[in-house]
């Protein structure tokens, strides 16, 4: 198969982008995980690099979100299991699991609650808890452009407004902005709802002793670095890397960065 897996997952259809290559399960894996109201397509540069040097990928989309059918799921450990589900559908043991802002906390929750399955943790754009204004929710509650509005402008740092993308042509904001536009009717709320909810604590759910690599955006608005204690505290084999300049969505900011990071821990 090569391109995507079309699986079966809970009796829908789950789409997993593996980076235009051949899958193979004999192989080291590594598993991507969108953020609220997008899909695989914001790793396509990771994805298609660690796809070209023998590794497994599977750039999910999350149920009710791009290619894979509904409804999208109402809580982050639910969103976790499906991807444990997705992995056992693909005849993966282990994976290399990386996330981004929702699908960091869905990451850091399969290494909680699924810990044998992860081979190491790489969390981008996080925080937890993580938090979201109640004007965001309401926005997205009644499917306003309002919250697509603000989650762009959150989204990114004051010098990507104004251009800066390394490839001639890529327009970074305007891209996020026809993105959620795109998500079904409720999706982007029940996803920020999710993370709004998702609650962990250190006295409880501590230590996690997996291999970890935090990466966080200098001048992210929305997670800023200043909010990861609570995370590293738990993560006892974690390092942070801290992108110069970048606000939340990294793998548009700052991709080569980003890259760099992770070729250190996949």
């Amino acid at each position: 198969m090569s391109g995507n897996l079309h699986l079966v997952v809970d009796g829908a259809a789950a789409f997993v982008y593996t980076g235009a290559r051949d899958f193979d399960p004999d192989r080291d894996s590594v598993v991507f995980i969108h953020g609220a109201a997008m899909d695989h397509t914001v790793w396509v540069l990771p994805a298609r690099y660690f796809a070209h040097h023998d590794r497994n990928v599977l750039a999910v989309d999350l149920p009710g979100h791009g290619r894979s059918a509904g409804p999208a799921l109402p809580s982050i450990g639910g969103m976790a299991d499906w991807v444990v589900r997705v992995l056992d559908a693909a005849g993966v043991e282990r994976a290399a699991v990386v996330g981004h802002s929702m699908g960091s906390l869905v990451a850091f929750d399969i290494a909680r609650r699924h810990r044998a399955r992860v081979s190491s943790l790489t969390l981008v754009g996080s925080a937890v808890p993580m938090a979201v204004s109640d004007a965001l929710l309401g926005a997205a509650r009644a499917d306003s452009h309002d919250a697509v509005d603000m989650l762009t402008w959150w989204g990114y740092s004051r010098a990507a407004w104004l251009g800066g993308n390394a490839t001639p042509g890529m327009w970074m904001t305007g891209g996020t902005m026809r993105l959620l536009e795109r998500a079904a009717p409720g999706v982007l709320h029940n996803d920020l709802a999710a993370c709004n909810g998702y609650r962990i604590d250190a006295g409880t759910d501590g230590p996690i002793d997996v291999p970890a690599l935090l990466i966080l955006g200098e001048r992210d608005m929305m997670t800023p670095p200043r909010n990861s204690t609570l995370v590293t505290t738990i993560l006892t084999r974690a390092r942070t890397c801290v992108l110069p300049g970048s606000g939340h969505s990294l793998m548009m900011e700052r991709p080569e960065e980003l890259l760099d990071a992770l070729v250190t821990i996949v």
